[in-house]
């Protein structure tokens, strides 16, 4: 007696099948520019344009093909097309199948695919070079097209990627090294000397210098092409190729550096096991530990890294004094975030050992200067290291420095910045950051970076954008395999201040970083859980957290961020003279910084405790010096407490002005928890908050709203669509939805129509 409804799904409708004449709906491939953004959903990394576009076609928009590939593949099998084709299948029957038609073809005609599937970018003329030198005609292309396995055209395209690796698969190995062999014969060695260095390292069987030293010469010009994991595969291959024992580790050491920066650890790792046979001299033995310290702390295992860190640096002092005062400089960064919980050598020891180091030549380069400043800030005092740590970051913001050194210090550069409070340095010492991780494929440091810039949006008043890199984030994460807890999610949540979000994230990251004791992730968790606590008017919660918080004095900047929740929440909490104390602490980090944001945090944090005429000076004086920074959200926050001490003051009026301000601007942060809190106090006033309403005609997805906020920032549709993986025709697409939710007709109105709350993104 029910209706029922079925639906029937063949790969191919014929003329003659009984189900002809029904209304049918054909599903066809996505079209390339839809491909490349799913294909760029799933590859966070550089990659060979060439090879990507021959994924493009041989999968032929399925989109199932195009995210699993990356998914199954490492960043190194798929890096410029220099991994190989038999890495992994997507399905073992699948392939099979391929492989049977494949027998099946003439003899002439399986070389001539083997040929065409070991050349990775499906260059038609080099494919017919090599047959011909091995002696194919033509017409043996013709059984496999007819087979609808492949297409000779301008450029060679199977059908399906798991016919290429098919037809590789099931090759003989000395077949396959002899059409690599035909391959690197015919390529051109002034044109493409990496692609012919690649495919003579693939034909040949046992060591063999000179190709080994071709591959690691073509190293470098393959990760401007292909990133850091093009980088990797050219120096893991040249150090299997290489016969003297010596030389195969040192190349070895060298190609798990490139893997480690590209986020491949296991291979890393199981590279210094070949370097570690050695024989390996003091330097290069030295270098190894390095490198394992810093997989360590890139795999979210600080507490391994600076006793790792600080025995490296002693061994490279009588080898190599620069590298050894770079090391200990590292090793300061692993122990300042490991906290507490560092094995063997924490903070304090560390810089002891680093002030006894070499002295740098004259004059000092500039992580010199960072090394000296924070071995004195860390020995001496935060006051006396102001002064070296300022001209430190001034170097590295005047300065021109290579894609390895900005990769190798921005980001501590950039905690040296956030701890001298200037907000906009670090702001730009950040954004660097990111770039250079991005261009290079160091996908190891890239998620750390983007975590930074989160950070950054959200005190900017930016969660929207803060939202934008979260997804971004996790995507690399879950490619190189990395434990980083979910500290932008934990953070967003906090300062939208939604309850039950907000208290999920941040008991997830609390749970994860617990055992690992006082680092500097920790404290991060508990200062933003105190911010969520403050933000909702529980205190009590609010001073708890934040004396976890600012107890670990190491954690650069943001224990003094604890330290300033501390005091609002002891202040309302009755608890006046812990606020003082707390107060007194703040102050030695502040004044001395001598800027803005510094000083008006100061102002702000010392009203609280005042009475009268001095505590409004001091809240002028705050709201006066916040103003001039970027820093939105303490801007905000001063013109809160400033209301909420009118409201107790009895000046009804003044303080219905600065309790409207802050709503407001909590509102249109999308600060939430704020918000309620600034218009429960504006409602005691006798004033009204009006409810700010975003139509759903004017909500933009996230794609949208990046896309909007990158031609905000100026950037052409090309650039947009190389910055998030999809072709400029998608990017001009999201923008011309855009401007219509928006009621805007060109990019100079983006500026004013932007919403830039996390509640306009849905």
């Amino acid at each position: 007696a029910e209706p029922v409804a079925l639906v029937f799904a063949v790969r191919q409708v014929r003329e003659e099948q009984p189900l002809a004449g029904l209304p049918e709906l054909v599903v066809e491939g996505l079209r390339n520019g839809d491909a490349r953004a799913v294909l760029g959903s799933a590859i966070r990394w550089p990659l060979d344009e060439h090879v990507r576009d021959r994924i493009i076609e041989e999968t032929r928009g399925n989109p199932l093909a195009l995210l699993e590939l990356p998914r199954r593949l490492t960043p190194t099998e798929m890096a410029g097309g220099f991994g190989l084709p038999d890495a992994k299948a997507l399905s073992s029957r699948i392939e099979d199948s391929f492989q049977r038609r494949v027998r099946e073809l003439p003899t002439e005609t399986q070389r001539l695919l083997l040929v065409a599937a070991a050349e990775p970018v499906g260059e038609a003329a080099l494919v017919r070079r090599a047959a011909c030198r091995l002696g194919i005609g033509v017409e043996a292309a013709h059984a496999a097209e007819s087979e609808r396995l492949v297409e000779f055209g301008a450029r060679v395209t199977f059908h399906h990627p798991l016919v290429r690796s098919a037809v590789y698969r099931a090759a003989s190995p000395q077949d396959r090294r002899e059409a690599h062999r035909a391959l690197a014969e015919t390529t051109d060695p002034q044109l493409d000397p990496d692609r012919r260095a690649w495919h003579l390292a693939q034909a040949t069987v046992g060591p063999d210098e000179e190709v080994a030293s071709e591959l690691e010469r073509s190293a470098g010009r393959a990760q401007s092409r292909g990133g850091l994991a093009a980088a990797a595969a050219f120096l893991e291959r040249s150090a299997v190729l290489t016969h003297d024992r010596a030389r195969r580790a040192v190349r070895a050491v060298a190609a798990a550096a490139a893997h480690a920066q590209a986020g491949g650890f296991d291979a890393a790792l199981r590279l210094l096991e070949t370097a570690e046979v050695g024989p390996l001299e003091e330097l290069q033995s030295a270098r190894a530990d390095l490198l394992r310290a810093q997989i360590a702390y890139s795999q979210s295992r600080p507490s391994d890294a600076p006793a790792l860190m600080l025995k490296a640096a002693k061994q490279l002092e009588p080898q190599d004094a620069r590298l050894a005062r770079e090391t200990y400089l590292e090793a300061l960064a692993a122990a300042q975030f490991a906290g507490h919980h560092a094995r063997g050598a924490g903070i304090r020891e560390v810089a002891q050992a680093a002030s006894a180091a070499p002295a740098p030549p004259a004059p000092p380069r500039t992580p010199d200067l960072l090394l000296d400043g924070l071995v004195t800030r860390f020995t001496q005092g935060y006051a006396a290291g102001v002064p070296v740590l300022q001209r430190a970051v001034d170097a590295f913001c005047s300065e021109s420095f290579s894609d390895k050194e900005e990769l190798r210090w921005l980001r501590l550069a950039g905690n040296v910045a956030l701890d001298l409070w200037q907000f906009e340095t670090w702001e730009a010492l950040s954004t660097r950051l990111v770039e250079r991780a991005r261009d290079s494929g160091a996908l190891a440091g890239l998620p750390s970076a983007l975590n930074v810039r989160i950070a950054v949006h959200v005190l900017a008043g930016e969660l929207s954008r803060a939202a934008l890199l979260i997804e971004e984030v996790e995507a690399i994460t879950q490619a190189t395999g990395s434990q980083l807890a979910p500290y932008g999610r934990m953070l967003l949540a906090a300062w939208q201040g939604r309850t039950a979000e907000a208290s999920e994230r941040i008991d997830a990251v609390l749970e994860e970083e617990a055992p690992e004791g006082k680092g500097l992730r920790l404290t991060a968790a508990r200062w933003a859980t105190s911010v969520f606590y403050n933000a909702v008017g529980r205190y009590d919660d609010a001073l708890e957290a934040a004396e976890q918080a600012s107890e670990y004095l190491e954690g650069l900047g943001v224990s003094a961020w604890g330290l300033v929740e501390l005091i609002e929440a002891a202040v309302r909490g009755g608890e006046r003279q812990r606020a003082a104390d707390a107060l007194e602490r703040l102050s030695q980090a502040t004044l001395p910084s001598g800027t803005e944001w510094g000083l008006g945090i100061e102002a702000r944090s010392r009203a609280l405790l005042s009475d009268d005429e001095a505590a409004e000076r001091l809240y002028r004086e705050a709201i006066e010096r916040l103003g001039r920074t970027h820093v939105r959200v303490d801007l905000a926050r001063a013109h809160l407490l400033y209301g909420e001490w009118l409201r107790r003051e009895r000046r009804r009026l003044d303080a219905r002005e600065q309790l409207r301000t802050a709503y407001e601007m909590f509102s249109a942060i999308g600060a939430e928890g704020f918000a309620e809190r600034a218009a429960r106090e504006l409602l005691a006033t006798g004033g009204t908050a009006r409810k700010r309403v975003i139509g759903t005609g004017t909500q933009l997805t996230a794609q949208e709203a990046q896309v909007a906020r990158l031609a905000h920032d100026g950037l052409s549709n090309a650039e947009i669509g190389a910055r998030l993986f999809i072709s400029p025709h998608t990017a001009q697409h999201h923008l011309r939805k855009v401007f219509t939710k928006l009621d805007i007709s060109s990019r100079t109105q983006l500026g004013g129509a932007l919403p830039s709350d996390a509640s306009a993104v849905i």
